[in-house]
């Protein structure tokens, strides 16, 4: 798959629609919404972010944590196993350390990725029908033995000075309660909001992926299980430290993007990825060195949905 074909600013970051000339706060909606409401729309237009409540039912939820304390062979009544150290160094230093799972392609995680709730909100905000999940991983996140800064840190996954800008989305599935000193997403709603005219006031050097957000607040958002919250590339955002005392963060990755069957590289790839359940070719996704997944786990069975969320089936 050459980079021109890829869906992929880089090797590493997240999906784009390189098809879209249109940026997404800018779309003229042709579709009804499905599970936005009006007010949700205007505060993913303006804000750059919305929570969807309750997009996966709760017996899937939980599926689903079982699951990631089997996979990362912790017991999640006996905390001194929660610190174990990660299995393998992640190319992307930045990562390494807060508590990526990779896992990929086992039933629950598609369980979830092709929930029909989850798959209309990225229709409402895409606008179109026609769409790919993103093949990511989940978290496990417990609380930091050594505190540091509470207010975690700000960054952009895409970079914020190529013209055009990069178009996409990003979204979290909250597994535990993420908020409070459990830490979880924060973002810089108004800088998304005043992207243009900030601008004009930083210097021609600035970090693309590191913005100064002086004068701008840093907006935290709590998230119950079952929660999903989808927000634009463009948006500055981050993690707050779980400094809780006895509580671990949980969140599964899920994303979608315009699909393109056309490209057939890709495609393949996609599809051999899930049937063989190997983790995507790009260098955040170093793998699990016990292959945990083709050994203990079954190819996913998908949904009539998820076979055109895969690429298995054209839309």
């Amino acid at each position: 798959m050459t980079a021109q074909h890829s869906p992929y600013a880089s090797e590493h970051s997240h999906p784009i629609a390189r098809s879209m000339t249109t940026q997404l706060r800018d779309v003229r909606k042709k579709l009804a919404l499905r599970v936005l409401s009006e007010a949700d729309w205007r505060q993913w237009t303006t804000s750059g972010y919305v929570v969807v409540r309750n997009a996966v039912p709760q017996d899937k939820v939980q599926r689903l944590v079982d699951l990631l304390w089997a996979f990362d062979e912790k017991d999640p009544h006996d905390p001194s196993t929660w610190c174990a150290p990660q299995r393998r160094e992640h190319k992307m230093l930045e990562i390494n350390n807060t508590g990526m799972l990779e896992i990929y392609h086992h039933q629950c995680l598609w369980d979830t990725r092709q929930e029909p709730k989850v798959y209309d909100a990225f229709v409402d905000l895409w606008d179109r029908e026609d769409l790919w999940v993103a093949i990511d991983r989940a978290n496990l996140n417990p609380p930091k033995k050594v505190q540091g800064d509470p207010a975690g840190f700000i960054h952009w996954d895409a970079n914020t000075a190529l013209q055009p800008q990069p178009i996409g989305v990003q979204g979290v599935l909250s597994l535990r309660r993420q908020g409070g000193d459990v830490g979880g997403f924060q973002c810089v709603p108004g800088l998304f909001e005043h992207f243009d005219e900030w601008l004009k006031t930083q210097p021609a050097d600035r970090d693309p992926f590191h913005p100064d957000v002086s004068g701008f607040e840093v907006v935290n958002i709590d998230m119950a299980p079952g929660d999903l919250l989808i927000w634009n590339t463009l948006l500055a955002h981050g993690v707050r430290p779980n400094h809780s005392k006895d509580q671990v963060r949980m969140a599964q990755y899920i994303s979608m993007f315009p699909a393109d069957f056309d490209d057939e590289a890709q495609r393949r790839e996609r599809i051999e990825s899930w049937r063989e359940r190997t983790p995507p070719q790009r260098d955040a996704f170093p793998g699990d060195p016990r292959e945990w997944e083709r050994k203990n786990a079954a190819t996913a069975v998908l949904s009539p949905l998820g076979e055109k969320l895969l690429g298995l089936a054209r839309w």
